[in-house]
């Protein structure tokens, strides 16, 4: 139980000691408001890069493959047999999802579901004596725009221009560049089988990622089935969901129902999803380092009050104060310190979040707004909290604990 006195005694001590007591209080306040800082950092742009990956991609896309090759008929009626065939060709078959438009439709009867239908492949646009290799998406622009931010990439012209313009082909930056195409430019678009198009440019986009501002380009999907010489045929469905969370659940759901390999954004980005773990763990490991360093000022010091008031603590005991009393006098110093320096590091943290929210930055492409991406949330001030009171407590009890074994006869003895 709290004794008032015992209080009362821990906070002479820290008053007596001004300067020691400055200097720990400072060290735990300065922990603290570096690891606000630092999270709110690390946290603002974690959420601010998972946001623009849930935002500029679907959250589930079904392909048409499947997730474990399919085993020939000979292997399987012979499984284990006397002879062994190497070489077999697999079965062809043609590309494709099957009836993709009676999937797209069952998708979207589910409220808050956007399922559109998407033909990919590689074509050769020409234009100027110069070719460049690039990945053809064949879209329905009206989906296309809810299931990405393709249209707020748009620099000119715009996504919904395709179904006004007659083979119209809507490239990124780096595409435009390289062969000098402009809007309104005829480009001849070339695929494998040698179909060759003269595509209208309906729109020019920047993405910020030179993969795919040189190498993507989008058309309209009957335009895309026309070129690869695939009619009615789409081998990919992009679906958008209510809840980009459930994305690993309704990807599995997809799968099991109709085979084809169903693949969520968190799949897909499941390497630099990873890459937060690892920055989470590098933050947490030094702010531990920092507070174990303060709190060795908190050691320090009520180390120091302990070895000179040995002989006070001897009277306190022939007083009639009880070991438990003692030590609850030298923990009640370092929750006190811990307490002070986390209010001063949440004053600190605070304002070093304020100035780096002021800063400006001249970029271009992912970070256009030209601001550090924060997370002003409470979580930080919470977690310095404990940091600070945790290593406040640690550091005080072995001295504390130190202090309550003194034996008040030996001590008097001694003096006298």
């Amino acid at each position: 139980m709290l004794k008032w006195v015992n209080l009362q005694i821990a906070l002479a001590h820290l008053v007596h000691r001004q300067r020691q007591t400055l200097v720990s209080v400072l060290g735990v306040a300065l922990g603290v408001g570096f690891f606000i800082a630092t999270s709110a950092m690390m946290q603002g742009s974690e959420q601010d890069l998972t946001n623009r990956l849930v935002d500029s991609q679907p959250h589930v896309t079904i392909k048409d493959e499947f997730r474990v090759p399919s085993v020939q008929p000979l292997f399987t009626v012979f499984e284990g047999g006397a002879v062994e065939l190497k070489g077999v060709k697999p079965r062809e078959r043609l590309r494709g999802i099957k009836s993709y438009k009676a999937k797209v439709d069952e998708i979207e009867q589910q409220p808050g579901f956007v399922a559109s239908p998407v033909l990919t492949g590689q074509a050769i646009v020409r234009f100027g004596g110069k070719d460049r290799s690039v990945s053809i998406l064949g879209v329905d622009p009206d989906k296309e725009v809810l299931l990405t931010t393709i249209e707020d990439d748009m620099i000119e012209g715009s996504l919904g221009a395709l179904k006004t313009v007659s083979d119209g082909i809507v490239i990124g930056t780096g595409l435009s560049r390289r062969l000098q195409l402009q809007i309104g430019d005829l480009a001849s678009v070339v695929s494998p089988t040698g179909h060759v198009m003269h595509m209208k440019i309906a729109g020019i986009f920047r993405a910020g990622n030179i993969l795919l501002d040189e190498g993507q380009a989008y058309v309209l999907l009957k335009d895309a089935q026309v070129l690869m010489g695939k009619p009615n045929i789409a081998d990919q469905i992009r679906v958008r969901l209510p809840d980009p969370d459930a994305a690993p659940v309704i990807a599995i759901a997809y799968e099991t129902r109709w085979a084809y390999r169903s693949e969520s954004w968190q799949e897909v980005n499941e390497d630099f999803l990873s890459l937060f773990v690892v920055r989470n763990a590098i933050l947490y490991s030094i702010v531990s380092a920092i507070m174990v360093v303060a709190s060795f000022g908190i050691f320090n010091i009520i180390s120091t009050v302990v070895m000179e008031k040995r002989r006070d603590i001897a009277i306190l005991m022939s007083m009639g104060f009880r070991a438990g009393d003692i030590r609850q006098i030298f923990l009640l110093q370092g929750i006190a310190l811990g307490l002070i320096g986390m209010v001063l590091g949440w004053a600190v943290g605070y304002m070093l979040v304020e100035a780096l929210g002021s800063l400006r930055f001249e970029l271009e492409g992912f970070y256009e707004d030209s601001k550090l991406p924060l997370d002003r949330g409470f979580y930080q001030y919470l977690i310095g909290a404990v940091f600070a009171l945790s290593s406040s407590i640690v550091a005080a009890w072995i001295p504390a604990y130190r202090a309550a074994q003194v034996r008040p006869v030996e001590i008097i003895r001694g003096a006298a």
